[in-house]
Parts: C-alpha cells; sequence; structure tokens
C-alpha cells in the first residue's frame, strides 16, 4: 500500500502534515534521518507508518517508560502490532514479547536505553530482521542538550553493530549545536535534517509577576479551567506537595508528582491523571517527558525555570491535539537568586557557566515587553516575522508610554533612604506606607519616603523596580539576601532631574490587582452531545483498559459533535477514524449521535470535506495563505514547494483544500496540457472513483500521481467530482480543460 493509504486505513487521516511525507518517503528508502518538530506536531506518525510498511520489525529507544504502554495501546487500537520492554515488565512477558519479536508478529518494539545496553539483549537483536531503529527524545544524547541522559550514549555504537539498519532520531528541542552532536553521537550516515517549524500556535504564552497575590490568581486561572487536565511544575519537592494539599483545600482535585516518592504511588498518580480521574498535578521536571496526554489545557510554571529548552519542552505538554491552551509563567527575582545559588554548587567551570547562560536567556523571556513567541523562536534559530503573534501577553496586551520621572525619583530616593540594604519587597512596604514590624523597627516609618507611593499597588511597583533595573538605573545585587541599589546613572538622573519614559502592558487589573486569566476556549457545536460522547469514550476506554484519548482525542469528538455523521460511511470521513477504530467503536458512537440528532430535530451536517488536517478558518493566517499567496504570483508548483520546503505533494493537497474550502484560486497556469487533462479526466470517469490509486494504474507510468492530483482538482473546481462521497458524479463524456 502507498503511504497515503496506510495513513487513512490505519491513523484516519486523508493528509500529511508538513513534512511527514518528505521524511516518511525518506525513512522508507532507509536511510537516516534527523527530525526535530515540535511536541504534538506528528513525530511519531513519521517511524509509525514506515514501520507498518516494512517487513522486518521497528525497534524505538525511548526513556519515556512510563509511556509506553500507553503507546502501545494506542498503536494496537489503530491495528498495528506493537509491544514494549522495560524494568516494569515481568520476565514471563520478556520473554513472551522476544518470542512475538523473533516469530515476526511485531511491526514495532519499544525499549528503554538501559535496556539497549546489556550485551544479552544486543545479540538477541542480531536475531531478528530489522528495518529501523528510532531514537525518539534524541536530545537525550547530547550534553549540550537540556536532558542529557548517560545511558544514551551507549546508542553510539549502534552504528558498529548494526550497520545495515537505518535510524531516524526524533526530537523536539534542539538548537543546532545539539543537532550537530546527534547527528555525531549517532554516527548518522550522510544524514537529511528535518526541522519543522518549532510554533505551537494553539498555545498561548503568559508571564505573570509572582508576588503575594499569585495563589489567589492561580485559583482563578484553575476555575477558568474546571474539568480540564492542568499540570503546574514547582522546583522543589517541598512546594510540590505543599501546593498539592492547598489546593486540595480550595477544592480542586489535585496530586503531587515528585521522584522522591515511592514508585507505586507515581504510577498511581500518573494513571489517576492519564485516566482523568484527577484533572491537576502539581510536579516537579521529573513529570515532564513521562506525559503524552493530547488534552491538557493548562501548563502553569509557578517557579522559574532553568533553560529556555525545558521551559519549551514542558509547555509542549499542553494542547498535543492541536485545540487551544495556556502556558503560564510566574516570575519574581527571588526565584531567579534561588536557581542561581543551587548553580553556584556547580563544581564544574564550564558546566556552571553554561547553566548561568541558560538561566539569564530564561530570565530575559521572562521580563522582555516584546513578542514572547518571538523570542522562543528565535532561541532555535527559526525566524519570526510576524509583527504580532497574538498568542502571548505582551502581543494580546496593548502597550503604552508613560512619563516615569516623579515615581521612579520616588523609588530610587527610597532605596537610597533605606541604606540601599534591602530587597524589592521591603522598598516597596516603605514606599506604600506599610506598617509592617520590620519597617517600624528600624524607624523606616519616619522617613520622608514613607508612603509617597501609597497610590501604587505592590504588584506596579514590582514592575516599575524591574523596569528600573532593566534601564540601568538600578541593580540588582545577589547574595544570600538579594538587594536593590541604585547605579550611577541613577544617581545622574536624580541629581540631574532628568526625564524618563518607560513602556507598560495595558493590563486592566481586578478588585486586587491581579491579572485575569485568559477566556476559556469556546465550548463545540452541539455541546451536550460533546459531554455524551466524552462519557461514551471513558466507557469503552474501561472496557478495554486504556486512557480515553486512546479511543478517540478531543479533536474527533469535537468533530462529530458539529457534523453529525449518522451513518458509518459517514462517521468513516471523521478525521482521526481509521478502519480499525471504524469497525471497533464506530456503531456505538453512531447510535449516540443519530438518538442525539433525532430529538433535537437535527440532520447530517457533514461539510464537502472533514477531513482537513488544518481548520480552514484559519486559512488567512496559516499555512495554507502562505501557498494561496505564491499560486497568486503565478509560480510553478516546484518553484513554490523549494520556497516552503515542503513536496510538490503537500503544496497540491494545500491547492485540493483551498478549492474545497471555497477559494477561488486561478489554477489554469498550473493544469496538465489539455490532451493529457482528457485522458485522465477520461480514466476518472471509468473507475467511477475519485481516488487516485486506481486511476494510476490504469493509465500506467506515464501519468505521474502529481498530474493526475492536479486533474482532479481541475474536475472538483467544474463540479464534476464529489470530494465526500469519491464519486464521479457525471457520466457523459468529460469536457476538455482548455
Amino acid at each position: 500500500m502507498l503511504p497515503i493509504d496506510l495513513l487513512k486505513s490505519h491513523f484516519g487521516f486523508d493528509h500529511f502534515l508538513p513534512l511527514q511525507e518528505a521524511i516518511i518517503g525518506r525513512v522508507l528508502a532507509k536511510k537516516d534521518t534527523l527530525v526535530v518538530m515540535p511536541t504534538g506536531g506528528g513525530k511519531s506518525l513519521c517511524y509509525q507508518l514506515p514501520a507498518v510498511a516494512f517487513d522486518g520489525l521497528t525497534v524505538v529507544v525511548s526513556p519515556l517508560i512510563a509511556l509506553m504502554k500507553d503507546q502501545v495501546d494506542s498503536l494496537i487500537t489503530n491495528g498495528i502490532s506493537a509491544a514494549f520492554i522495560n524494568s516494569a515488565l515481568p520476565a514471563k512477558d520478556i520473554v513472551k514479547v522476544q518470542a512475538q519479536a523473533q516469530n515476526g508478529s511485531l511491526k514495532i518494539l519499544y525499549l528503554a536505553p538501559e535496556r539497549l545496553a546489556l550485551p544479552g539483549f544486543r545479540e538477541f537483536l542480531r536475531t531478528l530482521d530489522l528495518s529501523l531503529f528510532v531514537i525518539d527524545e534524541a536530545h537525550c544524547i547530547s550534553e549540550w542538550g537540556h536532558d542529557f541522559r548517560p545511558d544514551y550514549r551507549n546508542l553510539k555504537t549502534l552504528r558498529c553493530d548494526f550497520p545495515q539498519t537505518s535510524i531516524i532520531a526524533l526530537t523536539a528541542t534542539a538548537t543546532e549545536s545539539v543537532r550537530q552532536d546527534i547527528v555525531a553521537q549517532l554516527d548518522l550516515v550522510e544524514p537529511e535534517s528535518f526541522v519543522s517549524g518549532l510554533n505551537r500556535p494553539n498555545l498561548s504564552y503568559t508571564v505573570q509577576p509572582k508576588n503575594r497575590n499569585s495563589l489567589r490568581n492561580l485559583l482563578k486561572i484553575l476555575e477558568n479551567h474546571d474539568g480540564e487536565s492542568a499540570i503546574i511544575y514547582r522546583t522543589s519537592r517541598r512546594d510540590t506537595e505543599k501546593m498539592a494539599v492547598d489546593l486540595y483545600s480550595y477544592g480542586f482535585k489535585a496530586l503531587p508528582y515528585h521522584a522522591g516518592l515511592e514508585r507505586s504511588v507515581r504510577q498511581d498518580t500518573q494513571e489517576k491523571f492519564i485516566q482523568g480521574e484527577v484533572p491537576i498535578i502539581v510536579a516537579t521536571i521529573a513529570f515532564g517527558m513521562g506525559i503524552d496526554k493530547p488534552d491538557v489545557r493548562l501548563v502553569v510554571h509557578y517557579d522559574l525555570p532553568k533553560s529556555i529548552e525545558g521551559y519549551y519542552q514542558e509547555t509542549g505538554r499542553a494542547g498535543r491535539d492541536g485545540l487551544s491552551s495556556e502556558c503560564i509563567l510566574y516570575y519574581s527575582f527571588s526565584d531567579k537568586v534561588k536557581q542561581d545559588y543551587f548553580i553556584d554548587q556547580i563544581e564544574d567551570s564550564n558546566e556552571r557557566e553554561e547553566a548561568q547562560r541558560k538561566l539569564a536567556l530564561m530570565t530575559d523571556f521572562c521580563r522582555i515587553h516584546t513578542c514572547r513567541r518571538r523570542y522562543l523562536m528565535e532561541y532555535f534559530g527559526e525566524l519570526w516575522d510576524a509583527e504580532n503573534c497574538s498568542g502571548c501577553d505582551v502581543c494580546a496586551t496593548p502597550q503604552e508610554e508613560f512619563d516615569a520621572t516623579e515615581i521612579a525619583q520616588k523609588i530610587l530616593s527610597a532605596v537610597i533612604r533605606t541604606g540601599e540594604r534591602f530587597g524589592a519587597r521591603y522598598v516597596t512596604d516603605v514606599l506604600r506606607g506599610s506598617n509592617t514590624k520590620q519597617v517600624n523597627s528600624r524607624g523606616h516609618d519616619q522617613l520622608t519616603v514613607f508612603g509617597i507611593a501609597s497610590d501604587h499597588s505592590a504588584q506596579t511597583l514590582d514592575e516599575l523596580i524591574d523596569g528600573l533595573v532593566t534601564e540601568g538605573l538600578a541593580v540588582r545585587e545577589s547574595g544570600k539576601f538579594p538587594t536593590i541599589a541604585v547605579s550611577r546613572k541613577g544617581r545622574d538622573f536624580l541629581e540631574n532631574r532628568q526625564k524618563l519614559t518607560l513602556t507598560r502592558l495595558m493590563r486592566v487589573p481586578d478588585e486586587n490587582h491581579d491579572y485575569v486569566a485568559t477566556p476559556a476556549p469556546e465550548l463545540p457545536e452541539n455541546s451536550h452531545l460533546f459531554e455524551q460522547l466524552r462519557i461514551l469514550r471513558k466507557t469503552l476506554a474501561d472496557e478495554i483498559g486504556v486512557p480515553a484519548y486512546v479511543v478517540f482525542g478531543d479533536v474527533p469528538l469535537r468533530l462529530m459533535s458539529k457534523h453529525l455523521p449518522l451513518t458509518m460511511e459517514s462517521f468513516s470521513r471523521i478525521q482521526g477514524v481509521g478502519q480499525v477504530k471504524l469497525q471497533t467503536f464506530g456503531e456505538r458512537f453512531v447510535e449516540v449521535i443519530s438518538i442525539y440528532a433525532k430529538a433535537h430535530g437535527l440532520l447530517e451536517a457533514l461539510p464537502t470535506e472533514t477531513r482537513l488536517t488544518k481548520n480552514l478558518k484559519r486559512i488567512s493566517t496559516g499555512t495554507l495563505k502562505q501557498t494561496k499567496d505564491l499560486i497568486r504570483k503565478r509560480l510553478p508548483i516546484a518553484e513554490i514547494a523549494k520556497i516552503r520546503s515542503l513536496t510538490s505533494g503537500t503544496i497540491i493537497s494545500h491547492i485540493r483544500q483551498m478549492v474545497i474550502a471555497g477559494e477561488e484560486l486561478d489554477l489554469d497556469y498550473l493544469m496538465p496540457p489539455p490532451d493529457r487533462t482528457e485522458v485522465m479526466q477520461s480514466a476518472f470517469n471509468a473507475v467511477g472513483d475519485t481516488k487516485l490509486t486506481p486511476v494510476r494504474d490504469m493509465l500506467g507510468g506515464s501519468y505521474s500521481y502529481d498530474e493526475i492530483a492536479l486533474a482532479r482538482i481541475g474536475m472538483l473546481q467544474r463540479g464534476i467530482i464529489d470530494a465526500v462521497r469519491n464519486v464521479v458524479v457525471v457520466n457523459d463524456p468529460l469536457p476538455r480543460a482548455d
């Protein structure tokens, strides 16, 4: 079967995502490949589909032991034979899996890197018909990566031990130096690197000031995501457990997760989260790569991450299904000081300097007043030229310049009058006239600066102090107790009565001077049906002992509730419904949908095409628009593909999607010559079907798939074919495409 046919039959999709087709083609040619693709971008398909096509076994090396069962369950549910071997599997089950591998009944075998390092297991692998090695989370092999695993170093011997078996390495986060190191460590032979755009358009990025009101603000955000899955990251085990208890006391079902808990407790916690029994996990980074739950709608960093790589990886746990999700980070300078302290304990000077560099860049991300998405993309070497991403707090919030001269004078004067011996919070207390024990005992309530900024909130003053530090008027002195001092530039500012203009976000505060959480995503159409389908999904998942998302993710359920497929044939056209899932679950879903539709007087609402991998409402801003703009310049397919670093087949797929969506495009210049078009149209008419393969088989090798696909688009524009029913509408002699 062709890759596109396998995509439809096993995974339920009609179109590849960007780069997938090209990557799969290279893997099928058994050539070494490096793939850098964001979480949720479709990396797994790049090896799972070739694994189905290969005669031999595909071995996947992954550090994610906790995820192996879920991945295997998902593959089996899609009709693909798979198994795993790791330290959690009983010896008798390991023997059984190895027997399956030897008799050729397995397509995919998941292993931990520690297993692959065992000499006896290497010998066992030599007895198998191996088609492909997959190195997942490949950044773990590089000491320059954010999650280096020493056991991954053993993988460098794979090329020597299995010289005839190709390798594909995959990661979601890798700078140029890390990519080069991966290639070197794995000894990849003439590899081609595919670096997909790392932007996650469905994720919003927000940085909130961490202060005395932050917990109250977090509670509001959790209320906004009521019933949805969320991960809250904390740095220490103690803080993790305390926050879980605090949240529980406020009525939120939450559990802690960190490496200090018993293994059985961690497994139970993760299982409850995956199954949806506990919606909120408060965790250290030990919960990072071990989660592959597609419907996490909120990721919160309540403490400062150590690096941009780690932050990106952890926020990548959100919205893997492509639906809107939030990423919120609470920042305070005191968190940076804590991280500095731990970094200072690192003995190796090179390692210490690298950690300091990464932390500085992470801190910059928190304090910038420019697009945060741009900062992330440029960090990973990706150009971002959009003026406004509309998906971070900076871009989503208007900015204004304001005269900060007077308030800056007050702040700097307070710093000097208190002796430049205190942190920002203490200075803020003095400025606001707070009669705290510390202020009063030092007599600072008698200073002329006491209470001179009582009309400003503590949060506003904290942000203004950050602004003065950024402008170089004040400096932060690190130490056990970090302090604020006035710089030489700041003293000149005061002495010379200079003017100061600062920029701020025009946020609207609530009654407690807290930021308001981003509004929750819109409910799907026929939301009551959506909830019924979720209940059915959970019931079916429990029956077969798998997480609910293994049956269907939220995206297919939303499409079902919107389009109301009332027959098995129409249900099969829903995105994410493959042949096995259709046969296994189709009738029960169609029954629930039919009952609901009848009760509410609704009819099936399938559009002309339901399997678009991109939301057609986003044509104006997404990848389809980029293709459309180049078509309007009348560029050839090959040139468009080169400009966009895509295959010609993908570009043609974009064109078909836009035609189906009703876009008016002048495609005459792209169509094959009239005589060849007429032959292809006649073949479609004879076959009575709009699929490409039967037509190509009839015509022989003188007609390419791209050519036939373009002829089909021409027929689609003229209304000669029905894209949904895959049939030719008329059987009369077809007109020429002149």
